[in-house]
């Protein structure tokens, strides 16, 4: 790994889709820690590297998300008029109270601790027919035959998407994560994206009759119940956060062990110490959510003048975009060696799942399927190794980081 990147007085700080940067971004972190911590990018926005200044905006409710007016900023009044961006102004994600706390309280008894934990013997189930499924191969991509298919089985269990419809899910595109990166889409891009968010919608709106008929005890048949009560859930609202659902149920699990393989194996010092101490899987996971988080970026929005932030002055209105992979190796947090990956490392607290009132409904049912699923890798093909482990092949994405294929054999 590059200790220190090679840059020109032209060279912007912050240019996330460069392929160097997506290749390995850390360099680049430490030179915005270390030379503009509150940085401005080419589009007018605060860029936050530091522990303390992510942290903080996360938490602070000075701070909001104020997607339309972010977005309108960013592209001009015309673009809520897109399909694509009109529906994602509905996400929970993207919202501020009261409709965030409305929505969010729809959906949260989904993931509470005991009904997570419940789902373990599932979690299990799936890897084991999983690594069955290609034992006998002795080779697999660890993406899509392996981090993949778990978390996607395990969402379209609790939206109740019938068993038959699922093939689909399970070769479905995973070019999406663009419209979240900070640098605006192309048109090509819209157009594309308001394509795969019409056939999304579509098939949930499917799924919605199918449970009004035959409800069942999954999250789609809840959200349609509070639709039909009045005022809690609007179609829209209902079929956008479904979609929402569905996305972030699997993304960034997918990403977490897909990234966390990766720096075991580079690593064969750690991938031998959780080999021989299989209970540190709990901790590793922590470690890996560290080391090369899968959303590497959240933003929010000023909602009153803040007069300093990291010696920077934001007013009312202006985006502050959190690097969350800066923060989780700042050295001023973790400041032993915080660029190397240690499965024992203690106090590891990664901003991975973000923080605040939008921290991620479904953090610890991401821990627990990649630590069963990475567990379980490990104990059953011991033999496992990369074919390339210096060369893997990135996404073209910035705020979900995560591999295309990661082929191994045994």
């Amino acid at each position: 790994m590059n200790e220190h990147v090679q840059t020109t007085a032209a060279d912007p700080l912050f240019n996330p889709l460069a392929p160097d940067f997506i290749r390995d971004p850390y360099p680049h972190y430490e030179r915005l820690r270390n030379t503009d911590p509150m940085h401005v990018n080419a589009h007018g926005a605060f860029v936050a590297s530091r522990h303390a200044e992510v942290s903080l905006v996360l938490r602070d409710k000075r701070f909001g998300k104020d997607y339309v007016e972010r977005t309108v900023r960013r592209y001009g009044p015309k673009i809520m008029e897109e399909p694509i961006f009109r529906s994602m102004s509905h996400w929970m994600l993207q919202q501020d109270p009261p409709d965030h706390t409305r929505l969010r309280g729809l959906v949260v008894k989904a993931f509470t601790a005991r009904r997570v934990e419940d789902m373990r013997p599932r979690i299990q189930e799936i890897v084991d027919q999983t690594i069955d499924a290609v034992i006998e191969k002795g080779r697999m991509d660890l993406i899509e035959d392996f981090a993949f298919r778990l978390p996607v089985t395990i969402i379209c269990d609790m939206l109740g998407i019938p068993e038959e419809h699922r093939e689909a899910f399970y070769h479905g595109s995973r070019d999406g994560g663009r419209i979240l990166d900070p640098v605006p889409l192309t048109p090509a891009e819209i157009a594309q994206a308001n394509a795969s968010g019409a056939m999304a919608r579509m098939y949930f709106e499917q799924l919605f009759e199918m449970r009004r008929k035959n409800p069942g005890d999954d999250l789609t048949t809840q959200l349609i119940q509070a639709e039909e009560a009045g005022d809690k859930l609007s179609n829209e609202e209902m079929t956008a956060n479904i979609i929402l659902l569905f996305g972030a149920g699997h993304e960034t699990t997918v990403n977490l062990i897909g990234n966390g393989l990766l720096a075991l194996y580079r690593n064969p010092d750690q991938l031998a110490l959780l080999k021989a101490n299989p209970s540190l899987i709990t901790n590793a996971i922590e470690e890996f959510l560290r080391y090369d988080s899968s959303v590497q970026m959240t933003g929010r929005v000023a909602l009153e003048d803040i007069d300093d932030l990291g010696g920077k002055r934001i007013p009312k209105g202006e985006s502050v975009l959190c690097l969350l992979g800066s923060a989780n190796r700042d050295p001023a947090v973790y400041p032993d060696r915080p660029e190397r990956l240690d499965v024992t490392r203690p106090n590891v607290k990664p901003l991975s799942f973000g923080g605040g009132i939008h921290f991620c409904l479904g953090a610890q049912l991401a821990r627990i399927e990649a630590e069963i699923a990475i567990s379980t890798l490990l104990r059953r093909l011991p033999e496992l190794t990369l074919d390339d482990p210096e060369n893997p092949e990135w996404r073209p994405t910035f705020v979900l980081r995560g591999l295309k294929r990661l082929p191994a054999s045994w």
